[in-house]
């Protein structure tokens, strides 16, 4: 499965407890190796939750935190929409011993990936929100 966002391939992975933040609830969900876009999939899942992980030096090694920070970079596109998941998620994130911002910064500045979300035009809007 390509990307909608940037066009290049996905990994896709079974990540049932975040799936609630997603519209349908899908059994999966498509991770763009680029962008770190997040979309349901109607396909099986066929990768492995820990090759989330290994897709930046930025991400955790935790494949269920990693996959929670990718979809963070997702939901961050539309604050207002999102503001409760994202809320969710940071704290999500923080319990496993991650600094979302400073792990958003990391992953902004990986050559490797071209993250769909502008980190540093968000930032500012994201710390107001979890304020």
């Amino acid at each position: 499965m390509d990307c909608a966002t940037c066009g290049d391939e996905t990994l896709l992975v079974s990540a049932p407890d975040l799936v609630a933040y997603l519209p349908g609830e899908p059994g999966t969900i498509a991770v763009c190796r680029t962008c770190l876009s997040v979309v349901p999939a109607e396909a099986e899942p066929v990768d492995d939750p820990a090759d989330v992980a290994a897709l930046s030096t930025g991400l955790p090694d935790d494949p269920d935190t990693a996959l929670a920070l990718a979809l963070l970079v997702t939901l961050c596109e539309s604050l207002a929409l999102y503001r409760s998941e994202i809320e969710e998620l940071v704290e999500r994130i923080e319990r496993a011993g991650v600094d979302p911002l400073s792990a958003l910064d990391h992953l902004e500045n990986d050559p490797s990936l071209d993250l769909a979300l502008d980190v540093e035009r968000r930032r500012h809007q994201l710390v107001q929100l979890l304020g």
